[in-house]
Parts: structure tokens; sequence; C-alpha cells
């Protein structure tokens, strides 16, 4: 059974504990308060595991809150990164509770990204697609997060293509090369050759 030998203050709201072994184990105070530690008092192993496992989970806690004090994760992102440090079964209570008090929510995340991707890098459905999937949003959400964007793709491309390839498209190898540019960007090779075709077209017309 362990035994408190000592119990001293160590670095902010840590403790330091050593045991009768001569084991020192560093628990915060919220961890000392909460469970009534003690010099002199002893534990039995169950007790003194139930202890050690919520300190863990306090620590995976604090540090998922930390991580999304920087930016939005995923759920598979922010699991993945705190499975690098911690078991499972504290992983798991971690993310609950993420979820529980409101910080992970892939549908505002994917919405957000969504944005990023379309609007300000220009990205097309396949394209932003592939990056929500790589951020760990679920094909479903991901999906749901770009539908509103669908009926503009050509207005968009459109705009795109004058703006940054305009200049290009005045032979078949720079209108090639646009047309490649633009299918890595993630459009749909129907929607670029449209928007490549109405735009030569009117400025042939404007010749």
């Amino acid at each position: 059974m362990p035994k408190i030998v000592s119990l001293q203050k160590y670095k902010g709201s840590t403790w330091e504990i050593i045991l009768d072994d001569d084991e020192h184990v560093y628990l915060s105070s919220e961890i000392v308060s909460r469970f009534s530690l003690a010099e002199d008092q002893e534990y039995d192993d169950d007790d003194w595991h139930e202890i050690v496992v919520e300190n863990l989970y306090r620590k995976a806690r604090e540090r998922a809150l930390y991580l999304l004090d920087y930016r939005d994760y995923s759920y598979i992102e922010l699991y993945k990164k705190l499975e690098n440090t911690y078991p499972e079964d504290i992983v798991d209570r971690v993310m609950d509770k993420m979820l529980e008090i409101g910080t992970i929510n892939d549908r505002r995340y994917a919405a957000g990204l969504a944005k990023t991707y379309v609007e300000s890098r220009n990205y097309g459905y396949y394209k932003a697609m592939q990056m929500l999937r790589q951020k760990g949003i679920t094909k479903q959400i991901a999906e749901e997060a770009l539908e509103p964007y669908e009926e503009s793709t050509y207005e968009r491309l459109r705009e795109y293509t004058e703006k940054k390839y305009s200049s290009y498209l005045d032979d078949d190898d720079g209108i090639r090369k646009v047309k490649n540019a633009l299918v890595r960007r993630g459009y749909s090779y129907d929607v670029v050759n449209r928007v490549v075709k109405d735009i030569i077209e009117e400025y042939e017309y404007e010749d």
C-alpha cells in the first residue's frame, strides 16, 4: 500500500509526492485538494491508481485546451495529437469532454476551412474535399461544408481564370497549360473547358 512520506509544493500548481518506496510523483494542486492528500496517509493500490489516472486525465485535458487555444482541430486531428502522449482510455475521456463543452465541432471547423479553401485559395471542389479529408473531416461533413459553393463554381473559376491566366490563352500550348493548372486546383475538366472556351470566345468577339 503506497504511503505518502513527503508532500511539498514543487513548481507552479504542481506538488511533489514522495512515497515510502522513494518513488517521486508529481500531481496538480487540483488533484491534491480533490483527494485530500496528506503526509503519512496510506492508500490501497486501487485508490492510488485512481489518483494517478485522474491526474493524467487532467494533464491531457489541459493539453487539449491549450492546443485548441491556438487553432481549431477536427475530432480525429486532436485525438491523434493526444494519443501520441496519453493512453487511449484517457484520450477517449478527454475527447468526450471536449465534445460536451463544445470546443470540438467538426461541422463548424469544416465550414471555416471550406470558406478558406474556396474563397481565399480558389480551390475547386475536389482539391477542397481532399484538404478537408486530410484534416480529419468525414466525407459527409466535408460535402455539407462545400455544398454552398457548388452553384457559384463557374463564376468563381471564371473570375479567377481571367485574373490570373487570361494572358496565357492566346495559343494552344498556353490553353493546355492553363487547363491543366486549373484541374490541379481541383476543378472538374468539364467546368474548366467551359470557362476557358467562354473566355476565349468573349475575347475573340471583343477583338
